[in-house]
């Protein structure tokens, strides 16, 4: 039977194990990178330098493309370094640093990127709630015109008469 200062030595070595994994994982990641950026310099440098015996319209579209190919081209991320020691009970674990996680984001962060859409929603409902207002206030006064004046029953019937009011409201203002 294994004693715990082996068990504990063992998740050390495990430990060990997986960040240097990781550490090559990167390094080959990076080569790879490295090569292919070779790889497109000497190509251009080629097509640059045959270039010279073709037209002058011919080589500016070239220039014009290699220029569009740079600016497209993925840039190469710089390997990761170990930023932060955690200690896990008797053993220590290094993590590794480099953005664009979730983890960087504090409660305040979240909340203030949530702020503009929480300001929409809201302007949005007033404005709902504005235009009902200002829709009934119109046919209150509709149906209040219709309650005090004194016209015959077929004017209530005539599609023009909504119109008329209308009209007749726009002047008084």
């Amino acid at each position: 039977s294994s004693s715990p200062q082996q068990s504990i030595e063992s998740q050390g070595n495990k430990t060990m194990n997986t960040q240097n994994q990781l550490r090559q994982e990167l390094r080959q990641d990076y080569q790879i990178a490295l090569a292919h950026d070779r790889f497109g310099m000497s190509v251009a440098a080629r097509l640059s330098n045959a270039s010279d015996a073709l037209p002058n319209d011919i080589s500016e579209r070239l220039r014009v493309a290699r220029a569009q190919a740079v600016s497209r081209r993925k840039l190469v991320a710089a390997p990761l370094t170990a930023s932060v020691v955690v200690a896990n009970g008797s053993s220590a674990t290094l993590t590794y640093g480099g953005g664009g996680g979730d983890d960087d984001f504090s409660l305040w962060d979240r909340i203030a990127s949530a702020l503009p859409l929480i300001a929409l929603l809201v302007g949005l409902v007033s404005i709902h709630f504005i235009q009902n207002e200002r829709r009934a206030n119109e046919l209150a006064e509709i149906d209040a015109a219709l309650l005090i004046d004194d016209l015959p029953p077929a004017a209530y019937t005539d599609p023009g008469f909504v119109q008329f009011l209308k009209a007749k409201r726009d002047m008084q203002q």
